[in-house]
């Protein structure tokens, strides 16, 4: 019997006599790491019964935003340990890539569907919500505990120049649209498009920057470090990637529920389709960035920390955005996607870009400067709510006819 066996030194307890040492189930979730943080899975099959048990969309809705969270905090988990292995430079990379896939996904849906406002406000959220609330979340949360944290000013003065490009990516067809008005809708098109094939080659190159001719700029101290990184990581290339594409996957569909209920909720919750997309939507899908970034602030790992929050932000405007832009393409009745957004989302961009670029161009933070840059997202988050609902064609009522009013004057006689 179990109860009655001897293990040998060195032999797993729960491994039997000739066979290799396994890892037991909860170990690849850590449990015992994440706490009671796992007990949120439950509200994955909850989502799912609700959808197909057509529920009302508030409950879908709440049960997908919630079953989101302990998904991210898992890609958190295995992004760590993957960085451990490969540095945080591609460490960085790869929690920008699986925090954005989702989005990528819901986006991609929503693009074919003619929903063109609703993906670019949550381009918009996205990227403000990343260099505003991921960032300054990441430097209040581990300013407190750190009085004052450093990380490469170099690369995060890199990666603040690249946000500038791609705030210029926004702003010129916006100028454009304003100089060729409606009249112009072929010559935008064509604009938009070569716009984002630039920005995809732009974001090309600083991958090549940042992976291959410069990496000493994102991987510090990689081969000094290497021993203690190899010690404090737990699991192995092969165990993270699986948690990590797996998480994305469940990740992915139920993005796709809470999407589906977005519409349906910001009705019955009285807010804009554009609050929704720009803030609620954006907060949820960014969910990863979110807890891996904290996390990695409160351990004083800001290179990685910063990398992520910018990182992200920069695959969305220039990676992202341009791949929906050329798919649109692809769409036979709705016609393509351009790169006009409206006027606040571009003021937003730029402001969120140059704040960061600030705050990130002396290699130090503090809890303040996290402050100040929450305060900045509340204050877009703000004008966004009060932001009144575009009207669209359908809804404008035509002016009543006017009927011809009798003459006042003296009347000549016949």
């Amino acid at each position: 019997m179990a109860r009655n066996r001897v293990n040998r030194p060195g032999a797993s307890p729960t491994a039997p006599e000739g066979d290799a040492p396994r890892l037991p189930l909860t170990a690849w979730i850590d449990l015992r790491r994440a706490g009671w943080l796992h007990l949120l899975l439950a509200a994955v099959p909850v989502a799912v019964v609700l959808r197909l048990a057509h529920a009302p969309a508030a409950w879908q809705f709440l049960a997908s935003a919630v079953a989101i969270v302990p998904l991210a905090g898992m890609m958190g988990e295995a992004t760590e340990q993957l960085a451990h292995k490969l540095g945080p430079g591609i460490g960085g990379l790869l929690n920008a890539t699986f925090g954005n896939a989702a989005e990528l996904i819901i986006a991609l849906f929503a693009l074919f569907r003619g929903l063109d406002d609703v993906v670019k406000a949550s381009l918009t959220g996205s990227v403000i919500g990343n260099l505003l609330l991921v960032l300054g979340a990441s430097l209040l949360a581990g300013g407190i505990k750190h009085r004052v944290q450093r990380f490469n000013k170099t690369a995060a003065g890199v990666g603040g120049t690249m946000l500038v490009l791609a705030a210029v990516g926004m702003l010129v067809p916006a100028i454009f649209n304003r100089l060729v008005g409606a009249e112009g809708a072929g010559l935008q098109h064509k604009l938009s498009a070569w716009v984002s094939v630039l920005l995809i080659a732009a974001y090309a190159l600083n991958l090549l920057f940042s992976l291959r001719t410069h990496k000493d700029l994102y991987n510090p101290g990689t081969e000094a470090a290497a021993s203690a990184a190899h010690a404090e990581g737990t699991w192995g290339v092969r165990r993270s990637a699986i948690v990590l594409l797996t998480a994305t996957a469940f990740v992915a569909g139920m993005s796709e529920i809470l999407v589906g209920a977005v519409e349906e909720t910001s009705r019955a919750w009285g807010l804009t389709e554009v609050f929704v997309g720009v803030i609620v939507v954006a907060i949820i899908g960014n969910a990863a960035e979110h807890s891996t970034a904290i996390l990695m602030a409160l351990k004083d790992k800001m290179d990685l920390a910063v990398g992520i929050a910018m990182g992200s932000a920069l695959q969305i405007a220039m990676f992202v955005a341009p791949v929906l832009v050329l798919a649109s393409h692809l769409r036979a009745a709705a016609g393509p996607m351009d790169l006009v957004f409206t006027t606040l989302e571009v003021v937003a961009v730029i402001l969120a870009v140059l704040i960061a670029r600030m705050v990130a161009e002396d290699g130090e933070s503090n809890w303040l400067e996290g402050a100040m840059l929450l305060m900045m997202y509340a204050i877009l988050a703000v004008a966004f709510f009060f932001l009144p609902q575009p009207r669209t064609a359908a809804q404008i009522e035509p002016a009543p006819p006017t009927t011809p009013t009798p003459a006042t004057g003296p009347s000549r006689p016949a």
